[in-house]
């Protein structure tokens, strides 16, 4: 997959969450949500040059590299760089996309967050899924792109991280990703051994990234990233009130994680603690 350098500049993409649970009960929701695209090479010069957004300080829309990846400041890069050495990829010219929800007013809770990894010649090589927890934890799926791979990308791999108090830890994430151009989409099935169990998706289309528009989508979604919170806290409430079982959690051996997925179906995935 060649990757389109016009589109794949930071952009704001305005769109929609749904999610739906096939069972013990039936279960729906869906939000009106934004995601910003952001180039790592990028965020220096566009925290020094526009009025609205800040990379690691206190803006409207803010990026803060505490929040991802092993959580230092000036790391993620180098950090992605590494899970991509340790899942056999290693390429020079490495240019990562991060596809996330920013800080709004200083907050903001991500429960997925997306890296685009991209060889110098633009081909897609990898992706990062980094799921994160109410409870401050933090795991990243390494799953490398299939060579060929064009349109929308599958993937899969065991779920490893406590997420909702309503899904049990045997599980399997199946990804199908549209990478993001006028358009993008990331949904996933979650399936346990029973079968299908959950179905999520955002599908977004892109707007220019710019303070105009950051201002203008601010009083569109005013304090989105408080909603998502008290929205994953209301629809608790309502999957307990129909009754769904309720997994304990038990809290993750390391605060920050990785699994690193082969692409060779024999090969084991491999799970590393970081923090």
């Amino acid at each position: 997959m060649q990757f389109n350098g016009g589109l794949g500049n930071a952009a704001i993409y305005a769109g929609r969450v749904v999610h739906v649970r096939h069972r013990p009960r039936q279960h729906k929701l869906s939000y009106d949500v934004f995601s910003l695209l952001l180039d790592l090479d990028e965020l220096a010069q566009q925290s020094r040059s526009m009025r609205f957004f800040g990379h690691n300080r206190a803006a409207l829309f803010s990026f803060w590299d505490e929040d991802h990846g092993n959580g230092e400041v000036g790391e993620l890069k180098p950090w992605i760089a590494a899970q991509l050495i340790e899942a056999g990829l290693s390429f020079e010219n490495l240019q990562v996309r991060v596809l996330c929800y920013p800080r709004i007013l200083g907050y903001v809770f991500n429960p997925l967050t997306v890296y685009f990894c991209h060889d110098g010649g633009g081909s897609l090589r990898a992706v990062l899924y980094e799921v994160s927890n109410t409870f401050h934890e933090r795991h990243t799926y390494v799953i490398p792109v299939e060579d060929g791979q064009a349109g929308s990308i599958r993937q899969s791999c065991a779920k490893n991280l406590y997420v909702s108090p309503f899904v049990p830890m045997a599980c399997r994430y199946d990804f199908r990703i549209v990478p993001p151009g006028e358009t993008t989409l990331v949904a996933i099935d979650e399936s346990d051994a029973e079968g299908a169990l959950l179905f999520a998706s955002f599908a977004g289309k892109r707007r220019a990234f710019n303070d105009r528009s950051l201002l203008r989508i601010f009083f569109e979604y005013p304090l989105m990233t408080l909603k998502v919170t008290a929205g994953i806290h209301w629809e608790a409430l309502r999957l307990w009130w129909k009754g769904v079982p309720v997994v304990r959690h038990h809290k993750a051996a390391s605060r920050v994680a990785t699994t690193i997925v082969s692409l060779k179906s024999p090969a084991p995935e491999r799970s590393r603690k970081q923090g």
